[in-house]
């Protein structure tokens, strides 16, 4: 595993954003681990994110794309976080866009979206905290391909759940299958139980044995199933 994914990992605990323990999900699901995103609340933080999301996407994807989308509102400041850390990584200048969940009606920038057009012949990478179901991109794709004759060239986000989407398949997976792009994560919750497991995390174990078998235990129901 690459050093900038296990010290995600870390980052991701230290900031109280992947928790375990036991939680009930908006699906009704109790899990063992619940990730909010929302938790990243400080300059530091975004910084750091932003790198992160930046070496993901040269990592799987390179810099051949014009735009990066980050649909209302987490993605927003993913979007400007990860334009800047590529731009400080790369010395590539990647234009920010996301959307409004209402238009607005006056003004230069009247319309539904925010940062940077989307113009013809814009090839657009979709970032996302995280994906469960894929409804976020049943949203967010038409939004973007109603900018004219675009192309998305793929989806990142920061953590691959693993779980299976509306089938037996993972919600990246489905999307992938559905949409005809490529779609990857950060880390999945296979790299965070591989480095976490009985693994002191700044002085702490995060998933010591009986964690590990809740996590076993719900992915033996609720695990995608792999090609």
């Amino acid at each position: 595993m690459e050093s900038y994914k296990r010290e995600f990992i870390e980052f991701m605990v230290d900031s109280q954003v992947l928790k375990f323990g036991e939680f009930t999900l908006k699906s009704g699901r109790k899990s063992p681990f619940f990730m909010n995103a929302g938790g990243y609340v400080t300059g530091t933080q975004l910084r750091k994110l932003g790198e992160y999301y930046a070496k993901a996407i040269h990592d799987n994807y390179g810099l051949d794309f014009d735009v990066l989308f980050g649909p209302a509102y987490k993605g927003i400041p993913l979007s400007v976080a990860t334009t800047m850390a590529i731009s400080d990584l790369y010395g590539k200048d990647i234009r920010y866009c996301s959307n409004r969940k209402e238009a607005k009606d006056h003004g230069s920038d009247a319309g539904v979206l925010l940062g940077s057009p989307i113009k013809d012949g814009d090839r657009v990478m979709i970032i996302e905290d995280v994906t469960t179901s894929g409804k976020s991109i049943e949203e967010t794709y038409p939004i973007v391909k109603a900018q004219g004759n675009v192309e998305v060239v793929g989806l990142i986000v920061s953590l691959n759940r693993m779980e299976r989407g509306k089938g037996t398949k993972g919600a990246l997976d489905e999307i992938s299958e559905l949409y005809g792009f490529p779609t990857a994560a950060i880390v999945t919750m296979e790299d965070v139980m591989e480095h976490l497991y009985n693994r002191e995390c700044n002085g702490t174990v995060v998933i010591d044995d009986k964690i590990k078998a809740a996590l076993d235990a719900y992915y033996e129901q609720y695990g995608a199933v792999r090609d």
